[in-house]
């Protein structure tokens, strides 16, 4: 799996407003937390506030806050938002891609890819990540030496 800049970015971003809670923060204080360009963090919290997972105020105790509790935005709804559909192929959803001959099963690897990522991305809130408090599956997954190769 490849995350982009943009999905890393929007990822601590939004664990950054989690840990935060109900007040705002502004763009350049996430930037600077995170070591993350202004400008472009600010073009990513646009796409997550037309998505409907961050809200922004204005004025001088302005910045951007959760537009829903952290326990209630997982890792899949911020990728999706900034990035689209998980785990495509090529730009297109597995299910539209089409293969022949001995590569035709390679389409049902595609989809099984597609929901294992589902089921750890839907199942990580920000809260979870911004408390440090992972669920003990996704901890489990983590310990094994053999996910580090």
């Amino acid at each position: 799996m490849r995350l982009s800049a943009r999905v890393d970015y929007a990822l601590r971003a939004a664990a950054e407003l989690a840990a935060a809670g109900a007040g705002p923060t502004t763009v350049g204080e996430l930037a600077k937390e995170q070591d993350m360009p202004p400008k472009y963090l600010e073009n990513i919290l646009l796409q997550m506030r037309r998505a409907g997972l961050v809200r922004g105020q204005r004025g001088p105790e302005g910045g951007y806050v959760l537009a829903r509790p952290a326990s209630e935005i997982s890792l899949a709804d911020v990728i999706r938002a900034v990035d689209g559909p998980l785990a495509n192929v090529r730009g297109e959803r597995p299910e539209h891609v089409g293969y022949r001959g001995p590569a035709e099963s390679l389409q049902q690897v595609w989809i099984a890819l597609r929901a294992t990522e589902r089921s750890i991305l839907e199942e990580v809130t920000l809260e979870q990540v911004s408390s440090g408090a992972l669920p003990e599956r996704i901890r489990q997954l983590a310990s094994d030496p053999a996910a580090w190769d």
